[in-house]
């Protein structure tokens, strides 16, 4: 379990990271965009060929189905529950968010890259099940998607009048709870039945693709332009070249 914390908090990381660089740097959204579209391609490799694959071999195609349904509904569920709350905008690379100010807009970022970590890092979790170490295209896909998302965000909450440290502190509660997410993707999975384990993988895909289609790729072609299917692509190669060398 501490193993999997551990690796759960290096993919997490990547949001503190992201933090400092939006708080320190002027980056132009369109390199923010092609960020975004380089870190969906990641994940939907790993999605591919270390959950879904997994899962369909551990639970056949009932147990796949079931899992990719639940999982899309909760994120899609939770998702809607957030963008009432104002962070719809929350991936801006603009760092504008119009419809939310102060202590709301902080609070609903927060939940928003929550309600984003928390399945991405059972996935990792998840991956150290089958006692060959961590899914290495799962970490990437994790450690690389998550930047933009934090670089953009605050971006936004400095916009709106939010101090460093407060956003510095709001995006280390993220990297922890993301570690807590992976250890208990893990520990509660430990020993459980292929079933178990196959609905949770499929739980975890289904969630994390309906935040692909909802959030990110939407904001990296609209940002990164044509330019943003090329760094799909190149983000979707890398991730499986690193799932063929485990």
């Amino acid at each position: 379990m501490a193993e999997a914390a551990g690796w759960g908090l290096l993919g997490a990381s990547s949001l503190l990271i992201g933090a400092v660089i939006g708080l320190k740097l002027l980056i132009a959204p369109r390199a923010i965009g092609l960020i975004l579209a380089f870190g969906a391609g990641t994940l939907i490799s790993a999605v591919a060929f270390e959950l879904t694959d997994e899962a369909y071999g551990l639970g056949g195609g009932d147990t796949l189905t079931l899992g990719l349904a639940l999982g899309a509904l909760a994120y899609f569920a939770g998702d809607y529950a957030i963008e009432r709350r104002g962070a719809e905008r929350r991936m801006n690379p603009m760092g504008r968010s119009e419809e939310s100010t102060g202590a709301t807009a902080a609070s609903a970022l927060l939940l928003g890259a929550v309600l984003d970590g928390i399945p991405e890092s059972a996935v990792i979790g998840i991956s150290l099940l089958g006692g060959d170490g961590v899914g290495v295209a799962v970490l990437a896909a994790v450690f690389l998607s998550n930047m933009p998302e934090a670089i953009a965000s605050s971006r936004g909450m400095r916009h709106e009048g939010l101090g460093s440290a407060h956003v510095l502190v709001t995006w280390l509660t993220v990297v922890a709870i993301s570690g807590m997410a992976a250890a208990a993707g893990y520990g509660l999975l430990e020993g459980a039945s292929g079933d178990t384990v196959a609905l949770l993988q499929a739980f975890a895909g289904g969630a994390v693709l309906t935040m692909l289609v909802d959030t990110m790729i939407p904001e990296a072609q609209k940002y990164g332009g044509r330019a943003a299917g090329l760094a799909t692509v190149l983000g979707f190669a890398l991730a499986y070249l690193l799932s063929t060398l485990e």
